[in-house]
């Protein structure tokens, strides 16, 4: 895969695809939304639509045999670290891409659940450029990705199942997990969304369609706060709609022809 053909979709998450997740793995909606919050919070996209992504140095070193550690160690280093975060993610990925497409693209962990790409063809895809392109589609695709990384570990599903907040992590992120505090993360999502309201998925749809269009809502939650009501003002105003503040049917259709989705 090119580095510049990777993104261009967005879609997001639907009822459906959270439903057949929720069916697959034998859990509730909070357990999975408790999941994806902490792994890309909330949202598998980067604004310009690429997939979320985070590319893992040590595991190019060890995809690579150590070959590029001299050339460039923020990108090849046998000890984690030299994370750029969010969207400059990418121009990690791409120098790395540039010594090794298929290591790198191999290194990286993609989308709405963070899936390491050398899990590809273990997952089902015929290889990482299968993979990563599915995710370039939309949230659904990528969350089912997670799914099938999920009901492929025992362990892993059997923890999910059973609300052991700590198994979870060290299964998903690894021994380094409480480093991070992942299984306390998980636990206060879970929690939250176990007595109060899970993301609104319209609302969802609205926030990314409006962060892709450049109108910041402040984050992909699920919920219609300030944020989102300011964006919401911002691209009214910005094409002639009455300024209102709220999702009209006119808002919403423009909102999906503007974004294409």
């Amino acid at each position: 895969m090119r580095f510049d053909a990777i993104g261009g979709g967005g879609a997001p998450l639907t009822a459906a695809g959270v439903a057949t997740a929720v069916s697959k793995l034998g859990i509730n909606s909070a357990a999975l939304w408790a999941l994806v919050s902490v792994e890309t919070r909330s949202c598998g996209f980067f604004a310009d639509r690429r997939p979320q992504v985070l590319f893992e140095r040590h595991i190019f070193h060890k995809r690579t045999g150590g070959q590029f550690d001299a050339t460039d160690s923020s990108i090849s280093d046998p000890t984690r670290g030299g994370y750029s975060g969010g969207v400059a993610e990418y121009v990690r990925l791409a120098r790395a891409m540039a010594l090794d497409n298929q290591a790198a693209l191999e290194s990286a962990s993609w989308g709405l659940g963070q899936v390491m790409g050398f899990n590809a063809t273990g997952l089902g895809y015929a290889d990482v450029d299968d993979m990563v392109q599915q995710f370039c589609a939309g949230e659904d695709a990528q969350l089912v990705g997670v799914t099938r990384f999920i009901a492929g570990n025992a362990a892993l599903l059997k923890a999910l199942q059973s609300s052991n907040w700590a198994q979870v992590a060290f299964f998903y992120n690894g021994r380094a997990y409480a480093d991070h505090q992942y299984d306390v993360h998980l636990k206060q999502y879970f929690d939250l969304y176990q007595t109060g309201v899970a993301p609104d998925l319209d609302i969802r749809a609205v926030q990314m369609r409006l962060t892709y269009l450049g109108f910041d809502p402040r984050g992909v939650d699920g919920v219609y706060g300030h944020g989102t009501q300011a964006a919401v003002l911002a691209f009214q105003q910005a094409h002639q709609l009455p300024a209102t503040g709220v999702v009209d049917p006119a808002t919403a259709t423009l909102l999906k022809m503007t974004a294409g989705l």
